[in-house]
């Protein structure tokens, strides 16, 4: 796969030039990243004249991520709001010989260290959130393996900048961020079998979307309501 940088006024856009055989463009969140994954027979003054038409769109798109609403930096202290699988939930820091995290009814409790530093605590939080997290991916994962026909891939949780999740053709593996311990689990479970299609088609092009629609129908609603969530 080619890729290069287009500039057009103030805006660099990614351009991939792919196996495909139609221009698909797309703005990402957080920041208002913009790509466009191109036919390789195309030249780049083409997918320059294609990128001016949609000037007016890619701003209104940038202007709507920009708005979107954006958690509060976290300090890690008690009666903050932190959110788990969708839900709201008030922190409970409690001194401890060592750290460990408890879920209760309203409730997350966080034993840290007495004095414990507010990276050493968020550190505890997502150490859990890597763990919980994982139990939820391997369900959807086995699930849609089964209904795909495909081996239960090898997955990995970290944190992603730009991404809900990545894979790797080639030899089967998926990557997914650690944000998403704090998404409802019908987003982790769009993200899940997005990143399974994936594997069975590896461009955005009319069969992906076929295999979207097979294997999960309500897709097109999930990931809006991933897409506006607080960032």
């Amino acid at each position: 796969m080619r890729t290069e940088i287009l500039k057009i006024g103030n805006l660099d856009v990614e351009v991939r030039f792919k196996p495909i055989k139609n221009l698909h463009l797309s703005v990402h969140p957080p920041l208002g990243r913009v790509t466009v994954s191109s036919p390789e027979f195309f030249d780049l003054e083409k997918v320059r004249v294609y990128l001016i038409t949609k000037i007016a769109w890619i701003k209104r798109e940038q202007e709507k991520i920009s708005n979107q609403d954006r958690e509060a930096k976290k300090l890690f202290i008690t009666r903050e709001s932190h959110h788990f699988l969708g839900r709201r939930y008030l922190l409970n820091v409690i001194s401890a010989g060592r750290s460990k995290i408890v879920l209760k009814h309203s409730t997350i409790d966080l034993y840290a260290v007495e004095n414990a530093s507010t990276l050493q605590k968020q550190k505890t939080m997502y150490n859990w959130y890597k763990i919980e997290l994982a139990k939820v991916i391997l369900k959807f994962l086995s699930l849609y393996s089964a209904k795909m026909n495909l081996p239960v891939p090898v997955f990995h949780i970290r944190k992603m900048k730009t991404k809900w999740g990545s894979c790797t053709t080639d030899i089967g593996n998926v990557w997914f961020n650690i944000e998403l311990a704090k998404k409802p689990k019908e987003c982790i479970e769009y993200i899940v079998v997005h990143e399974m299609v994936h594997l069975i088609e590896r461009n955005h092009n009319k069969m992906f979307i076929i295999l979207m629609d097979k294997y999960l129908p309500n897709w097109r609603l999930q990931k809006r309501l991933l897409n506006e969530l607080p960032l």
